[in-house]
């Protein structure tokens, strides 16, 4: 609830009021508490005060109890103690809605919240792929192709056709992008496969969510509260916790830079947060360390809601200023030295121990730093959280069908839109390919038979030639023979006639012989 332009969270033990100044909001946060202890209310009194203030929240709504933000908080015996309790009347507290919008990566609870996967980028894809760190190199040069080739990843289907190119044609890339195993290649389509299977290849596709959307605000300047329905996707910890991360690293890379503003432009809730941080690869952490620590000179601020401090790392946690612990319950060793740690964390307030305090805290009650205007954290207080002004608990299925389908939002993301990425681009190549093959091979086969054409003509015309050249030499021959026997014989007659008759007779034989020798020598020589 606002006052006085500042959050009012709770009021200590004394009465006095706890401010969140707005001007460290986005210097980040923490509310964390065991089961029950009062975590997802206080959730709600920051989120229904930033929204007051104009400054738009994004949350998952992981049991379904928050979706009630968009309908005014129902009077009871219990709300009217704590109004009473707070002199919350005399601040001029009312039941209230906020404006809101629902999303869900699955489409059925909310706007379908979508990205491709060229945008969730092999860092984050590896981690929702539970990948080994030969299968997370091989899965970033296989983005590292698909870039130099202009081909964009849209969703999972284009994915699969880029892994299936390069493990085709892993020999000839291994020369520019080093080797790459068919094996791991076929590793990581199998857990593509299982992803899919999980409902996973729902939220990459277009259009993908325009991170700006989240920050809207209603006809009466209030901030619009995006919710994304989690219920579903809590049951896989690693596509849940990736793809909150993924946002708020869309956030920081979308957002220009703004330096200290008087309130945030968004302020971002990351529930059940341990899940970020579970079995993260040292890259991963790389980037949640950097997107936590420069992502508020952007003006966002980051509030993590945990059951333990100690599920968030020392590194991050360090840069969280303001926070609110509710009770934890301490019966091991183990967690009796959570809570130390925890206690530890905090400024030092004399009129109590910390420890004990947060053992013995009730449902509802906290205990609570913030950064003053100075940017000194407070010591820390024993408090009582305000209770919400908006309704408590779930909301029929109706009251959410006509949330969703009235709100501005829903005809851009409604229907997905499958543009000609990677996938379409590979097919046609490889029915380019198979034509050019057929092509090549029709050729091949044409120009074979083309030449065992040209060689059975020439050895026709080979043999007609020979055909040809005996025919003629029969004939020559023939010719020769009667010609020359006929000149011969009358030559040898004509010589032969002056010895009498037998001469001329002997002599016409011995002619024609003669004249036939002649004439075969002359067509010969020729």
């Amino acid at each position: 609830m606002l006052r006085d332009g500042k959050i009012w969270i709770a009021n200590n033990e004394n009465g006095q009021p706890i401010y969140l100044n707005p001007k460290m909001a986005n210097r980040h946060g923490m509310v964390a508490g065991a089961t029950g202890t009062g975590k997802t209310i206080t959730l709600k009194v920051l989120a229904e005060s930033f929204s007051e203030m104009g400054v738009p929240v994004f949350l998952a709504d992981v049991k379904g109890d928050l979706a009630g933000m968009c309908q005014p908080g129902i009077d009871s015996d219990d709300m009217q103690k704590r109004i009473q309790k707070f002199g919350l009347a005399e601040a001029g507290f009312s039941y209230e809605k906020y404006p809101t919008t629902f999303f869900d990566i699955f489409g059925e609870r909310g706007i379908p919240l979508r990205t491709t996967i060229s945008e969730m980028g092999p860092v984050l894809l590896s981690r929702i792929l539970d990948l080994n760190d030969l299968q997370s190199d091989i899965l970033a040069i296989t983005f590292k192709i698909a870039d130099d080739n202009n081909l964009l990843l849209e969703d999972t289907k284009d994915l699969k056709s880029m892994l299936n190119y390069v493990s085709e044609n892993n020999k000839d890339l291994a020369a520019e992008y080093g080797n790459i195993s068919k094996v791991s290649i076929a590793a990581i389509m199998r857990s593509v496969v299982s992803m899919e299977m999980a409902g996973g290849d729902k939220f990459f596709g277009e259009p993908a969510i325009n991170i700006m959307d989240f920050i809207q605000r209603d006809q009466n300047g209030r901030g619009m509260i995006n919710i994304l329905d989690s219920q579903s996707l809590i049951s896989n910890g690693a596509l849940y916790s990736i793809f909150l991360l993924y946002l708020m690293a869309e956030l920081f890379e979308t957002m220009p830079e703004v330096g200290d503003l008087d309130k945030p432009k968004l302020v971002f809730f990351f529930d059940e947060a341990h899940l970020l941080f579970d079995g993260a690869s040292k890259a991963l952490m790389e980037k949640i360390e950097q997107v936590i620590k420069l992502i508020r000179s952007k003006g966002v601020g980051i509030y993590f809601v945990t059951q333990n401090p100690r599920d968030i790392p020392d590194e991050v946690l360090a840069q969280l200023g303001n926070k609110v612990q509710h009770g934890l319950r301490a019966y091991t060793p183990a967690e009796q030295k959570a809570v130390r740690a925890a206690a530890q964390s905090y400024r030092e307030n004399p009129s109590f121990d910390t420890q004990e305090a947060i053992l013995a805290l009730g449902t509802g009650e906290a205990v609570i730093s913030v950064l003053g205007e100075d940017g000194i954290p407070t010591v820390v207080e024993k408090c009582c959280v305000l209770p919400p002004r908006s309704k408590m608990g779930s909301i029929d299925g109706a009251v959410r069908e006509s949330e969703i389908k009235n709100n501005f939002l829903y005809s851009k993301y409604a229907n997905p839109v499958d543009n000609d990425s990677a996938y379409e681009f590979l097919l046609r190549k490889g029915l380019e390919d198979q034509k050019a093959a057929q092509k090549a091979e029709a050729d091949a086969a044409a120009q074979k038979l083309a030449e065992a054409e040209a060689k059975k003509k020439a050895k026709e015309e080979e043999a007609a030639a020979k055909k040809a050249a005996n025919s003629k030499k029969k004939a020559v021959k023939s010719v020769t023979t009667s010609v020359g026997g006929t000149v011969g014989r009358e030559v040898g007659k004509a010589v032969g006639g002056t010895f009498g008759k037998f001469g001329k007779t002997l002599g016409g034989n011995v002619g024609a012989s003669l004249g036939r020798g002649i004439l075969n020598t002359l067509f010969k020589l020729n």
